[in-house]
């Protein structure tokens, strides 16, 4: 018999995952720094992925800026990046499994139709909330031809903690329904990739905006059906812009300006809740280390 005692937990791996429609902005910064210090103050590793699924919206060289720009503020992956785009084999065998598990199915909605639909049902959309998607396709295609692939819910609500933001618990069958894994262009659905990436890659703890928390039921979902371990969640405040909503490129976000990494790096540790620092980001890990010392002495090694 053994006398090696209880597994230990694995080791941290964190990442940031960028999507190249353009250079970082102050918002990105915050959950870059996050992600980052994190993984420091644990003495685990730290991964660059460029999201690159979503050909249409990406900037030709955003992400060598992206990349440019960390390694301006010291923010330096521990492994060479690794970009979406060159990974579309592992979501097709993850499609796969899904639709010989009967967890996917093809669907021929247009979002036209699904409006319709769901207008005739008598269900508006909320602003700026999904297109809860109906179910149209779930038995069959009625003769149609296929333009999508689905994900197939139940109404069984899913719950997780979220380190900042505590619990949290999504019905994601009545609050998204049946939600895309391969879209009508033939383009890779977020949602997958990002599970089946974090999977494939082993990474531990998701530190990211807290604009994507509403991803995480779904997420969870994915990881559950094809098998993958559900990480630790951490969802970072968000910026915001003169408007009151999030920064993002959308609504006129600037390029981060890394000439002076000391302080964008400040202003990304003040959102994040750190006192002024006066260095290399190094120096903020006493900070993030002593706000989040519970979790990590919860955690253990």
């Amino acid at each position: 018999m053994s006398s090696a005692g209880p597994p230990r937990a694995a080791a941290y791996l964190g990442r940031f995952a960028p999507s190249p429609t353009g250079p970082l902005h102050a918002g990105s910064l915050v959950a870059a720094l996050a992600s980052w210090l994190d993984a420091r103050a644990r003495g685990g590793r730290w991964l660059v992925r460029i999201e690159d699924v979503d050909k249409p919206r990406c900037v030709p060289g955003a992400a060598d800026i992206i990349l440019r720009q960390l390694a301006d503020c010291g923010l330096v992956p521990d492994e060479p990046p690794v970009w979406q785009s060159q990974r579309g084999a592992l979501y097709e065998l993850a499609l796969d499994r899904l639709v010989a598990a009967g967890l996917a199915y093809p669907c021929a909605c247009s979002r036209r139709d699904i409006e319709i639909a769901l207008t005739g049902l008598g269900r508006t959309p909320e602003r700026h909330g999904e297109l809860v998607y109906p179910g149209t396709c779930r038995n069959g295609l009625g003769g149609l031809p296929a333009r999508a692939w689905r994900f197939r819910t139940t109404s069984r609500p899913v719950a997780w903690h979220d380190r900042r933001l505590g619990a949290q618990h999504q019905d994601v069958e009545r609050k998204v329904g049946d939600f895309v894994l391969k879209r009508a262009d033939g383009l890779w659905a977020y949602q997958l990739a990002v599970v089946v990436d974090d999977g494939e890659q082993g990474i531990t703890q998701v530190v990211r905006g807290e604009d994507l928390a509403d991803n995480t039921a779904r997420q969870i979902l994915l990881q559950r059906a094809l098998g993958l371990p559900t990480p630790g969640y951490l969802h970072t405040p968000l910026v915001l812009g003169a408007n009151g909503e999030k920064l993002s490129k959308q609504n006129g976000a600037q390029p981060l300006d890394t000439g002076d990494p000391l302080r964008v790096l400040n202003a990304a540790a003040r959102t994040l809740g750190l006192a002024q620092q006066h260095g290399t980001p190094a120096q903020a890990l006493a900070a993030w280390s002593a706000q989040w010392r519970d979790f990590y002495n919860l955690a253990g090694d």
